[in-house]
């Protein structure tokens, strides 16, 4: 029988007391790929001086909730798969009205600050936009 990367990594296939195998690795990169998804909308509030959610933020709670997901099924724990199981719905709408309200939104000139179809002038550097229709 052949060794998995993580026996031959970790002797008996343990590290940090934890037993590691494929789902195992899955579980804990859901964790993962979930909590970062604060450091992203932190980290974006920060830079705006504002509350902001990127569609980074969005991404990263469909894909942590999705493995975060596949793992439970797996381990068949019904708590955790009805936890994650319709957190895909509100996390894609929020992809979906973004995608659209990017479409319709239109870029400045100057400084490349993409501003609302209906804005006079640009948030960021205050040029007066053209209205293309």
């Amino acid at each position: 029988m052949m060794d998995s990367p993580i026996s031959l990594l970790c002797p008996g296939g343990k590290l940090f007391g934890i037993e590691w195998h494929t789902w195992k690795i899955i579980g804990w990169l859901g964790n993962f790929v979930f909590f970062s998804r604060f450091i992203v909308q932190w980290y974006a509030t920060e830079k705006q001086k504002q509350v902001v959610v990127p569609a980074a933020f969005w991404w990263l709670s469909l894909t942590g909730a999705g493995l975060l997901l596949a793992y439970s099924i797996w381990r068949r724990d019904s708590v955790f798969i009805f936890a994650y199981l319709f957190t895909w719905i509100p996390y894609g709408r929020n992809l979906w009205i973004h995608y659209h309200n990017t479409q319709r939104q239109l870029t400045c000139p100057d400084c490349k600050t993409l501003v609302p179809q209906n804005a006079k002038f640009c948030y960021n550097c205050g040029r007066a936009l053209e209205k293309t229709h």
